[in-house]
């Protein structure tokens, strides 16, 4: 398995990298040869720890889409989402639905440049790390953003949606 980042004409997925320069955001988009679609394959890598890796997940509260932003090493507890929407149901969406929704499939899933427009959530626990990496619409790359501009581009709600643990 290769752990160094591989130069590529456009490592961003098009309507990721149209995202950014509408945001007129300059960030590096590194591709890697072996996927990056999981956290700890992310992390492993770029050579960071877990949490600094931004998982974006998508979830149906009351059957509409919603985005949460969650480090990559906690789980979300869907009845705090499920708290902090309002809603009377949270459920984890398909992988039709999160393609539907955002234009990505699952494992390149970025935190904005979405096909459509959904509310974000994002767990306070990302403020925890000068940087974050997140998806850029492929399993394959990634980009680092200080966690509040990332947060902010994303127009996500912070509050805490991690899973208590025992």
């Amino acid at each position: 398995m290769t752990t160094d980042a591989t130069p590529a004409p456009s490592p961003a997925h098009p309507l990721f990298a149209a995202a950014l320069a509408d945001l007129g955001l300059d960030v590096e988009v590194r591709r890697f040869p072996d996927e990056t679609r999981t956290a700890q394959q992310a992390a492993d890598a770029i050579g960071c720890a877990v949490s600094e890796i931004v998982k974006s997940l998508i979830f149906a509260a009351d059957g509409v889409p919603v985005l949460v932003l969650m480090d990559g090493s906690s789980r979300v507890d869907v009845e705090r989402v499920r708290e902090a929407l309002g809603a009377t149901e949270v459920t984890r969406a398909d992988a039709r639905v999160v393609r539907e929704t955002t234009g990505y499939a699952i494992g390149g899933v970025p935190p904005f440049g979405h096909r459509t427009r959904t509310r974000v959530l994002a767990d306070e626990a990302l403020l925890d790390h000068p940087l974050v990496w997140a998806a850029a619409g492929t399993p394959h790359s990634v980009f680092a953003l200080p966690p509040k501009d990332l947060i902010t581009h994303a127009n996500a709600t912070l509050t805490d949606l991690r899973e208590r643990t025992a």
